[in-house]
This record gives C-alpha cells, structure tokens and sequence, in this order.
C-alpha cells in the first residue's frame, strides 16, 4: 500500500484508531470486508430511515472524505448518475462524508481502477471487469450472458439493471473475485443499454451481414458477430466516428447511449435489435477499497449501500432512457429504421447464445456452472413478471422516440423494489 492512505486517514478523523488501522494497511495487513456485516462498529440504523434520522445519526461522528472518481467530465450527462449518487450520501449525512472527485477518469484509466483501489489512490469508484477477464473470469461470464436480457426500449434497461446484480450477489465467486482482491463490491452491475447492429445500410438477413466489418468488443459479441457471417473488428471508441465515416467499418455493435456519445447514428441509421436474438453488453461494477470500507462507521457504510438505489435509478432515467430517446430522433431523422433480423440471421444468432450460455455450464470459474446458468435463467423470468406486476409496459423503438419524456415513466416502484429484492439482503448490520 502507498503511503497516501495513511495520509488520508489521519484527515478523516485522527484516531487512534484510525491510524492504527492505516499502519496496518500499509503493512498490508488488511481484511477483505465480508459479503454482508458491517466492521466499521458504532450504532446502525435501521433501513427506511429518513433524511433526518441519517443527518442525526451522523451528528457526533467525526468527518469523512472519500477518495473517487467519475468515468465522465463534471456536469456532463454521462456523470450524472455519478454526481447523485454522491451528492445524496453527502447530503444524507449532514455534510459528513464529502467526496474528493477526479472527473474524466483521472486517477486511472478503467483497466487499472481496481488497481488504484487496492494501492489506496482511491477509496470509491466504478470497475470494469471486462478489460481483464482473466482477473474476473466470473464476473465475465455474466457479462458474457448478458444478451439473456430483453431488447425492448423500456422492460430492456430496467430488467438487465436488475437481473444481473441478483444474480452476481447469489454467486459467490462473482463476489469472490472482488473480496480476493481487497474490494468491497458494492454495485456488481449496470450497463448502458441494449446493444444493436448498427449500420450505414440495412442489414438484417446473412446474405447482407456476411462479410461485414464490425467494430466490436468482447469475446462473446465477437462470436455473435461471427455467427452472422460478418468479421469483428477492435476499434478504440474515440475512432469509431471516423471509421464510420471513412467506410473502414461497416457497422457497429454499440447501444443508443454510445452512439449518441460518438455521434455517429446519423451516419448509421440502419439498426436491428431482435426481441428474440439479443447481442451481449458490455457492464461496469461499483466497488470500494475494503480497507476504506472497514474503517467507516456502521451507519455511514449503510447510507453508501442505501444509496446504490439513487445510482441504479439515475443510471436508467438519466442516461439510457433519454439517450434511447435522442438516438431514435437521430435515427429517424436519417430515414433510418429499427427492427430486428431477418429469420435465418435471427436463427444463427439465437443458436450461437445457446451455445454461449451452454458453455457456461462448464466454466471453471464455477464450482457448479449449471447452478449458475439456472440462475440466470430464473431471475430474468423473475424480473418480467416482477415488473408487469409493477405496471411496466413497453413500446415499439419509433414509438419511444416521441413517447418518452422525463414525467412518462416514474422509476420511484422499480428502483425501490430492486433495493429491496436485491440489495437489502446484503445491507451492512
């Protein structure tokens, strides 16, 4: 560990304690915090406490300065679900947990974040497994699965957001992984929203994908790519515009939110999301230095963990949901279409997901992949019916682009439910 945590510690409090705790994680001595408890010690309170209770609780705790940063530059829309989520724990406490922001990424780029948490440059930030699958291979594998979502423009972000931490929590080599390496998982997953096929000029059946570039990423979409006849190609995403542009790539697997980050979906108006064939997304995780972690008050680890509700909400109404909107008005305005494969490309598709998921059965990673795939296939049917209970509909893409507004869909029921389904379980007591 670097010595910058041993200085950051004595700004939070100056206990004894406190650096007692710092010398022992400088000498690497640190405890990787549990799945569930809470070791911070000091009173809880209880879950459903209001603004005031948490403000009061707080009142004769010394203050707390975190160490974070965002993916995104300050007020862009992109960090918007970011900046909620720590401006509700800070107001939460009375202004006792206060955040030290590093905007853009600037601590560390997403490949070494966990590294930055492990050496004590950060305290709280988002993780993304992806980039070292060999570090997180069950992590992995769930992302891998992710095309077992559904691809519509409303149930699609609010089930992927919620089946995949239920099953990443009720996996405990997901978990693992995380606690292995000093981390305290906090959010396992959240995404930007379904991925798609989009392209310069309609392609939808295998005589038109066959021997498309597309810019992809991962190993799972690569291989749906593949099955589609079209070849995979790794473009980095501030070049995606110009590839598009220059016909060096054909068409792209990317979400509405990417594509409206990049502005190219004038230039791709072609899209194909099939209800029955979905493509794979990439995820981020959220997670905190276990040793940070351990060394907070029992009550300020249960308002960061109440307040994962705040970040999975905005995540859905502030980012996908407006850019799934924009990017259909781009669409549309390039006289483009969404719509989804044609039967014998749906049909290659469909078979090379069967395939992937099948493989999962044997994945190392798993002491029993066949529980793990059950899983998966258990809570996304779960979360359906969890959400047509909740009085959820869907509408087509065209019609998303003038339905949605910020007042046509109340998220308040669907981000309480998935706190309480999901996160409550493993609330710090």
């Amino acid at each position: 560990m670097t010595s910058s945590r041993t200085t950051r510690l004595r700004s939070i409090g100056g206990s004894t304690a406190a650096l007692a705790l710092a010398a022992a994680l400088v000498a690497g001595c640190a405890e990787s915090a549990s799945a569930v408890g809470g070791g911070g010690g000091g009173d809880g309170i209880d879950y459903g406490a209001t603004k005031d209770d948490y403000i009061a609780a707080f009142e004769n705790l010394d203050p707390i300065q975190l160490y974070t940063q965002s993916p995104a530059p300050q007020g862009s829309a992109t960090g918007v679900p970011v900046e909620k989520y720590l401006d509700r724990i800070t107001e939460w406490s009375g202004g006792k947990i206060t955040f030290d922001v590093a905007y853009s990424n600037a601590v560390a780029p997403p490949a070494e974040i966990d590294n930055a948490l492990m050496d004590g440059r950060l305290d709280l930030a988002h993780v993304i497994p992806q980039y070292e699958p060999s570090e997180y291979p069950a992590t992995t594998a769930l992302i891998d699965s992710s095309f077992a979502s559904l691809q519509t423009p409303v149930l699609g972000p609010l089930q992927s957001n919620a089946w995949a931490n239920d099953v990443a929590f009720a996996t405990p080599e997901i978990v693992a992984e995380y606690e292995d390496k000093g981390l305290k998982l906090l959010l396992p997953a959240y995404n930007s929203g379904s991925n798609g096929l989009f392209c310069a000029t309609e392609r939808r059946d295998l005589a038109s994908t066959r021997g498309a570039q597309v810019t992809a990423s991962g190993l799972a979409i690569n291989a749906e790519v593949a099955s589609l006849g079209a070849t995979p190609v790794s473009i980095a995403y501030t070049e995606l515009f110009e590839a598009l542009e220059r016909g060096i790539a054909d068409c792209s697997v990317t979400s509405f939110t990417v594509g409206m980050l990049g502005g190219f979906l004038g230039q791709t108006p072609q899209v194909v999301i099939d209800p029955d064939a979905g493509v794979a997304v990439g995820w981020g995780g959220m997670a905190m230095s276990a040793g940070a972690w351990e060394e907070l008050p029992l009550v300020a680890q249960q308002l960061i963990w109440d307040s994962l509700a705040v970040y999975v909400q905005s995540n859905i109404e502030d980012k996908i949901l407006p850019n799934t909107a924009d990017g259909m008005k781009e669409v549309l305005a390039a006289n483009g279409t969404v719509g989804p494969y044609a039967d014998d490309a749906r049909a290659a598709l469909a078979a090379e997901n069967e395939r992937l998921l099948d493989a999962q059965r044997t994945n190392a990673a798993f002491d029993d992949g066949d529980a793990f795939v059950d899983r998966i296939g258990t809570s996304t049917e779960k979360w359906t019916s969890t959400l047509s209970e909740l009085g959820y509909e869907d509408v087509s893409y065209d019609e998303f682009a003038t339905w949605y507004s910020p007042e046509a869909l109340d998220l308040d029921d669907y981000s309480a439910k998935v706190y309480e389904e999901i996160f409550l379980p493993h609330r710090p007591a």
